[in-house]
């Protein structure tokens, strides 16, 4: 069986939960082996499309050239193209500038989908994102939602969520495919986008960005460690960003509290990255300790943001810090209703002494929605707090829906 059949016989297995608005064109981005070019294909299939793979030397080196061509291709009275999909359009931002005559053209019909791992090539080349003419959608590693019978919670912290890994049995093989990604597509296609001008010092940026995973960003410390200033350190950060490779956990501001730590934690989109790059790939995560509690949170906490953005909800996710060090794990603000506040646990057991400071933040915020989401498949309600399945949190927030 080939990679690309092995591919799409993985993504057949596990439909998306994203479901894109067919009633306009569309931008489709997410980090690469995310299974964007299988989702739109699979999407559309019975119907007239067109494929343009900007990977394929040819079709960039045509398009790079002669960005017009596209038009030209919808613009021909014999046109029946239903959809035409461009693939990894941050190879030739000129194509968006393009994609705006044809969308803004009610004499052409069809539609375009156009995919990419990078929209800061596409910001860095002042292209025209579209704004307002077609819908922006992001794809993440699959959830556990999409994995439904297959999930298995402790895989899923070793291994992650994007598609290729569920192409594998054996651990090793897990191993070398996350290895791979790890060193190809998250070091030398950021290169080779031109996005840094310096590969080393990105590399060695990538491994303490993986091992800081879920910590307050200090970027001095980064900088001292990366050996470069501040200001390359946050661009890095940014590129990690734009690329979804990573997303930033901003601190909560409430006016009663005057004391809050104001910088962001950061996670990298997924598990099995994360290990992938600071090389603990070989370390066994056991229950009941440090990593894998820390190993949980960020499971939880990038599952809530994938399908947040799935769900169209509108969420927005924050920790929160006190200078003293009482601490919220996240804070989610949800139009239309109060806010969430969670404290996460991967203990099997937890009770109202583990949840102290959320008690008290609780009182403080007046705050009547206030989870422990652990392993404890005992639910209660007790002082004041939710203590619920992680599973159950995630109905109650309306992520499963």
């Amino acid at each position: 069986m080939t990679a690309l059949h092995k591919c799409r016989t993985i993504m057949d297995m596990y439909p998306r939960s994203l479901k894109p608005l067919k009633s306009a064109s569309f931008l489709l981005f997410g980090a690469r082996g995310t299974g964007k070019s299988t989702l739109v294909k699979s999407l559309y299939e019975g119907q007239s499309n067109l494929f343009i793979d900007l990977l394929i030397e040819e079709n960039e080196f045509r398009f790079s050239n002669n960005p017009d061509d596209l038009y030209k291709m919808v613009d021909k009275k014999s046109n029946q193209y239903d959809w035409v999909i461009i693939d990894e359009v941050q190879k030739i931002p000129k194509l968006l500038d393009v994609a705006h005559r044809i969308i803004a053209n009610p004499k052409i019909k069809t539609k375009l989908i156009l995919t990419g791992s990078s929209a800061r090539k596409l910001k860095k080349g002042a292209a025209n994102l579209l704004a307002g003419r077609a819908f922006a959608n992001n794809l993440f590693p699959l959830t556990f939602l999409e994995l439904g019978d297959d999930f298995l919670l402790d895989d899923y912290l070793k291994w992650g969520g994007l598609p290729g890994i569920y192409g594998f049995k054996e651990s090793e093989e897990k191993k070398e495919y996350l290895r791979s990604y790890c060193s190809t597509y998250m070091k030398e296609e950021v290169w080779s986008e031109q996005l840094i001008k310096d590969l080393a010092p990105f590399r060695r940026f990538l491994e303490i960005a993986s091992q800081m995973n879920g910590e307050i960003i200090n970027f001095a410390k980064v900088s001292r460690e990366v050996g470069c200033d501040n200001k390359t350190v946050q661009n890095y950060f940014s590129i990690l960003e734009d690329t979804l490779l990573g997303f930033q956990l901003d601190a909560y501001h409430t006016s009663a509290r005057k004391r809050l730590i104001e910088k962001p934690k950061f996670y990298l989109f997924d598990c099995g990255v994360k290990r992938g790059l600071d090389k603990t790939l070989n370390v066994e995560l056991q229950p009941e300790t440090y990593a894998y509690g820390r190993a949980f949170e960020h499971f939880i906490i990038t599952q809530m943001f994938a399908l947040s953005h799935y769900k169209r909800l509108d969420y927005s996710f924050f920790y929160l810090k006190t200078k003293d060090g009482a601490e919220i794990d996240l804070v989610i603000e949800r139009p239309g209703k109060k806010i969430a506040i969670i404290e996460i646990k991967s203990a099997k057991r937890v009770d109202t002494a583990d949840v102290k400071n959320l008690k008290i933040f609780a009182k403080d915020m007046h705050v009547k929605d206030v989870y422990c989401l652990s392993l404890d498949k005992m639910n209660r309600f007790e002082d004041g707090v939710n203590f619920k399945h992680w599973k159950n949190v995630f109905i109650d927030l309306g992520l499963t829906q």
